[in-house]
């Protein structure tokens, strides 16, 4: 029996000493930059990544780089993480340790495709948005989730069940679209961005000239007019490229380039139908308010563009901070300083092209 009890104390004696390690382990699973001296000192933004196509992991760790080292905020970035290696891993749909972090956020920033997240990783979701709290939302967050069950279902992305002020999910209700189409034809049309009709003079656009936003990634196909308040701020003009795609590269834009700038004109098909991709032009950024049923109403910001490839365009990054500022309340600078932070080489978009053996840690601050 002494031995017995012998064995149990220095089980719990190990317990208690590798408690740290495992907590350590933990933090690990995400990434945070302290912020500092700055406008934003003080506000905690918590930036969540998780999607198999456009490179969120590392959109949100270069923004959240930004945004604390230019402008002082607080920046807590959450991945996908496979819970077996602890690596990011986007194919991983229903885990994004760390999301708690919402509790005590002023602002979310999402990019996120398709995510079927459990009920307890969910509850810190719907808390902070009935709480009316700002969002950010980028690209896929306008279908960030899909094949949620039970109390969260009405999240999916397309909802059609009993609670009719869910219709179309999160992306609908939040950010004013839910998925509809590729608009411009995906990996051979760009996108440029034009100031929509009475857009100019917007803070949102401090520092931004008509037409400077080019991005890689197509045009988004929305519903118009966008829902309730929603009011856009860029339209889309889709653009063709000029030669074809490079063949046997690294080239993460695929062939296509910042100097492609003829839009795409109307085309007719073999059955005599005509479609005209920029007649109207889709907005690919625009701003809404939103109300949770039972919820205190909030305001979102949401952007079709935001790939790793995308934020290459320093006009779009001055946007994206040019919208923080925004939705916090707080002045928006003239010309917000939106630098790179490190080495930044984005990974082309599409599916399975995500970096292997990352993980949360490789993302710090050097």
């Amino acid at each position: 029996m002494k031995w017995i009890a012998r064995t149990a104390l220095l089980a719990i004696a190990a317990c208690l000493l590798l408690a740290p390690f495992a907590r350590a382990a933990d933090a690990q699973q995400w990434v945070v930059y302290p912020g500092g001296d700055g406008p934003g000192k003080g506000k905690q933004i918590v930036l969540v990544s998780g999607d198999e196509e456009y490179r969120s992991e590392e959109v949100m760790p270069q923004l959240g780089k930004i945004l604390a080292t230019e402008h002082g905020f607080k920046c807590t970035v959450l991945f996908a993480v496979d819970p077996k290696t602890g690596e990011i891993n986007p194919k991983t749909l229903n885990n994004i340790p760390g999301i708690e972090a919402l509790d005590s956020a002023d602002l979310m920033i999402i990019l996120t495709r398709f995510r079927a997240l459990p009920d307890d990783q969910m509850k810190h979701v719907d808390d902070y948005l009935k709480a009316g709290k700002p969002v950010i939302g980028l690209r896929t967050a306008t279908h960030a989730f899909n094949g949620l069950k039970g109390t969260y279902e009405k999240y999916n992305n397309g909802y059609h069940g009993s609670e009719k002020e869910w219709t179309d999910g999160f992306g609908r209700l939040v950010l004013g679209e839910r998925w509809v189409s590729h608009h411009g034809n995906h990996k051979s049309e760009s996108t440029r961005a034009l100031f929509a009709p009475d857009a100019n003079g917007n803070p949102l656009l401090n520092g931004i000239k008509d037409g400077e936003i080019w991005t890689p990634t197509d045009v988004y196909g929305v519903r118009l007019p966008l829902p309730g308040d929603a009011k856009p701020l860029l339209l889309g003009q889709v653009v063709k490229r000029k030669g074809p795609a490079k063949k046997d590269t690294e080239d993460p834009f695929y062939g296509m380039s910042p100097t492609d700038n003829e839009p795409v004109g109307p085309t007719t098909d073999k059955n005599g139908k005509t479609t005209d991709k920029n007649n109207p032009m889709m907005p690919v950024a625009w701003t809404k308010s939103y109300q949770l049923p039972g919820g205190k109403p909030g305001k979102s910001f949401a952007t079709t563009m935001g790939s790793a490839t995308d934020i290459t365009n320093e006009a779009l990054r001055r946007l994206l901070v040019n919208a923080t500022y925004s939705l916090l309340d707080m002045k928006v600078p003239d010309k917000a300083k939106v630098d790179l932070v490190g080495d930044y080489k984005p990974t082309a978009f599409g599916f399975d092209g995500f970096k292997k053996g990352m993980k949360p840690a490789d993302f710090e601050l050097k």
